[in-house]
């Protein structure tokens, strides 16, 4: 049986890191944005969604992802996955979220490519 999914965050240099575990399906998807949502009301514009517990993004979990990358979007902040299984960084490829949203290796990584971005 597959455990429930769960996810911890922290803010580093203004910047939300939300580290998931689990499928991220419409439970998974729906406790990322009310995470995102919390902090991004507190002024966070920059987010790194770290997956490397997360071997599976349905469609549901994945609408959540978008609406998220809209709303930093139009507020002139960004979006960064990190630690992608390789289905995952497969499907957001095809999904064309990397033309929204960057991709970097470790958290550390997407940290440095936000600072540079700012």
């Amino acid at each position: 049986m597959e455990q429930p999914f769960s996810l911890t965050s922290e803010v580093r240099d203004n910047r939300l890191i939300i580290t998931t575990n689990g499928y991220v399906n419409n439970v998974g998807g729906a406790a990322i944005a009310d995470e995102f949502q919390r902090h991004f009301l507190g002024g966070v514009r920059h987010v790194i969604i770290d997956l490397a517990l997360s071997r599976v993004v349905n469609s549901v979990g994945m609408s959540f992802l978008i609406e998220i990358i809209e709303k930093l979007t139009e507020d002139g902040g960004r979006l960064v996955f990190t630690n992608l299984d390789p289905s995952v960084d497969k499907m957001l490829g095809i999904m064309g979220l990397y033309d929204f949203a960057g991709k970097e290796a470790t958290t550390e990584d997407a940290l440095r490519a936000l600072a540079i971005r700012s």
